[in-house]
């Protein structure tokens, strides 16, 4: 059975100062797990908060092992890719 995997991921950017900064870190992060996943990926809350980023990630997966894998990735992928710090993730298989 298919499943959706569902992941949200709030970042704090302690060096971000104006939103259009943020907006340049958000928008290369989101570009670069989009193209590494093929997941679906959008900034979710915190639009006005210039230290706060909030990025939730889709993705159509054939079964649950594969979403935890998945999602264990894209957080790895996150760390690696980023200085701004996971301050909380939260994960959902549908």
């Amino acid at each position: 059975m298919i499943k959706v995997a569902v992941l949200k991921i709030k970042l704090y950017t302690s060096w971000v100062h104006s939103l259009k900064e943020k907006r340049m870190v958000i928008k290369s992060l989101m570009a670069k797990i989009r193209n590494k996943f093929q997941v679906s990926v959008a900034e979710v809350e915190d639009q006005d908060v210039h230290q706060s980023m909030v990025i939730g990630i889709a993705a159509i997966v054939p079964h649950s092992a594969q979403a935890d894998h998945l999602m264990d990735e894209m957080i790895k992928f996150v760390e690696l890719n980023t200085e701004a710090e996971i301050v909380a993730e939260e994960r959902e298989i549908r």
